[in-house]
C-alpha cells in the first residue's frame, strides 16, 4: 500500500440535509442547508486526521449541487470524481428532531441525482492509486447507482484495496425492508471492515444481545476481519479475531443532535486500520475507541457534519479536559 497516494475513496450519497434552525417570527420552523451524506462525512473526518481522500458520486447541475461539490472540496476531499446531472435534481433530506432526541428523515429522492451515477462513470485509475474503499447501503437501493457500486467493488478487489461497509439503514429509501436486507447481505459479503449500529445489528440478525448478533455475523460472513459497533450514549465497541473491547461514550451536556457521530467513529476506525493494519493490538484498539468517542462527542455539539468535523487538535484538547 506504500506506493498508493490516496488513503480512502468512498462512493455514495451526497445530499443536502435541511436541519432545524429555530423558529421564525411567524412561528415557522427555520431550516438550515447542511451538506451531508454519510460516505462524505467519513471522508471529511479522515481529511481532518490528515488522510488523502476522494469521493465518487453524483449531484444535480443546480444550486444545491454546486454548494455540495464546493463543500466537499473545501474539506480537502478530491471532488474531481463528482458528476453533475443536467436532468435530475440534487437529492434532499429533511431532518427533524423527535421528542426522544433521535432524528426523523424525509427524503426527496425519487429520483435524486445520487441514484443516477452509472457504472460507466467509475474511473478505474482511481482504484489503482488508493488503499481503502468505503461504501454504504444507500448506493445499493436503486439503479443505476447499484450497478456503479458493484463495479467499484470489482475494481477495489482487483486492486487489492481494503473494503469498508456501513449499512446505514434508512428505511424510507427502500421499497421494502426485505429488499434492504437482501442488499445489505450482499454488502456484508464484500467487506473486510464493518461499521454497524446497535439498532441495525438487532434488525439484521434478530438477536437482542449484541455479542450474539456479532457472532452470527462472523459465522455468516467469514470475510469480516473487524467489526465496529456503535451504541449511541452506551459507547462503542470493536471486535476483531482476537479482541472485544468496549469504551464508554463521553456524554456531552452541550449535545444538540447526533448527525455524524457514527461517521466520525467509522473514520477514526479506518484511520487506525490504515496506520496499524487489521490485526491491531489491544492498546491500539482502546486508543482508537477513546479517540472516536471524543470526536463523536464533539460533533454532537454542532449542526450538520461534513463541514464541522473536529480536528486532531480539538480531539486532543477534549480528552485533556476529561482528565
Amino acid at each position: 500500500m506504500e506506493n498508493k497516494d490516496i488513503d480512502v475513496i468512498a462512493l455514495g450519497e451526497l445530499l443536502v440535509d435541511f436541519t432545524e434552525s429555530g423558529i421564525s417570527k411567524q412561528g415557522n420552523v427555520l431550516m438550515e442547508v447542511n451538506p451531508g451524506g454519510a460516505p462524505c462525512n467519513v471522508l471529511s473526518m479522515l481529511s481532518r486526521l490528515g488522510r488523502k481522500t476522494a469521493f465518487i458520486g453524483k449531484v444535480g447541475l443546480d444550486s444545491f449541487g454546486t454548494i455540495l461539490k464546493n463543500a466537499v472540496i473545501e474539506q480537502g476531499i478530491d471532488g474531481s470524481y463528482i458528476k453533475m446531472d443536467r436532468n435530475v435534481h440534487t437529492t434532499l433530506a429533511i431532518v427533524l428532531k423527535k421528542e426522544d432526541g433521535d432524528r426523523d428523515f424525509a427524503f426527496y429522492r425519487k429520483p435524486g441525482a445520487d441514484i443516477m451515477l452509472n457504472e460507466n462513470e467509475i474511473d478505474s485509475k482511481l482504484f489503482e492509486k488508493s488503499k481503502l474503499f468505503h461504501f454504504g447501503s444507500l448506493s445499493l437501493s436503486d439503479e443505476p447507482v447499484r450497478s456503479a457500486t458493484k463495479k467499484a467493488i470489482q475494481l477495489a478487489k482487483k486492486n487489492n484495496l481494503l473494503i469498508s461497509f456501513d449499512p446505514n439503514l434508512r428505511e424510507p429509501l427502500w421499497e421494502s425492508l426485505e429488499e434492504a436486507h437482501k442488499q445489505i447481505d450482499w454488502g456484508l459479503k464484500q467487506c473486510d471492515i464493518l461499521k454497524i449500529s446497535d439498532n441495525e445489528i438487532v434488525w439484521f440478525t434478530k438477536k437482542e444481545d449484541y455479542d450474539e448478533g456479532i457472532n452470527k455475523l462472523k459465522e455468516d460472513y467469514p470475510n469480516l476481519k473487524l467489526i465496529a459497533l456503535s451504541m449511541g450514549v452506551n459507547g462503542r465497541r470493536i471486535y476483531t479475531n482476537n479482541y472485544r473491547i468496549d469504551q464508554h461514550a463521553f456524554v456531552n451536556k452541550d449535545t444538540i443532535e447526533t448527525t455524524g457521530a457514527g461517521d466520525t467513529f467509522c473514520a477514526c476506525v479506518l484511520d487506525s486500520v490504515l496506520q496499524y493494519g487489521l490485526n491491531m493490538n489491544k492498546e491500539s484498539i482502546s486508543n482508537t475507541l477513546i479517540k472516536a468517542n471524543a470526536a463523536a462527542s464533539i460533533i454532537t455539539t454542532r449542526k450538520g457534519a461534513l463541514r464541522v468535523m473536529p480536528s486532531e487538535e480539538e480531539i486532543k484538547q477534549f480528552l485533556e479536559d476529561q482528565k
